[in-house]
């Protein structure tokens, strides 16, 4: 028999990440990124150069290896490719349990 688990919105909690939040939150912000650069179709020098950094780290962000990359440096890479990055603060609808972090990107 085959037993099925069903798991939450985020699969690195789900699979125990103790990082489990901040690794969605910078990889839904590589996925937009990568999405805006793949729409421009420039090579890899051409986004080392768009984006300020070395042509290695060009290829970890466009294979999702994120560790290199704060939260804050993927949100500069967004407004580099003329985005606007909005960050709202509001009550959780849960008052007795904690906030958390949402990415929604509206490219």
């Amino acid at each position: 028999m085959t037993t099925i688990t069903h798991g939450t919105t985020n699969v690195f909690n789900d699979l125990g990440y103790k990082d489990g939040s901040e690794r969605q939150i910078k990889t839904r912000l590589a996925l937009a990124v990568n999405e805006l650069l793949q729409g421009r179709k420039l090579k890899q020098r051409e986004i080392a150069t768009l984006l300020h950094i070395p042509q290695p780290k060009v290829s970890a962000l466009i294979n999702y290896r994120l560790d290199q990359f704060s939260v804050e440096k993927l949100m500069a890479f967004l407004t580099a490719l003329n985005q606007d990055v909005e960050i709202v603060i509001r009550r959780h609808a849960r008052s007795r349990k904690p906030g958390q972090i949402t990415v929604l990107a509206l490219i």
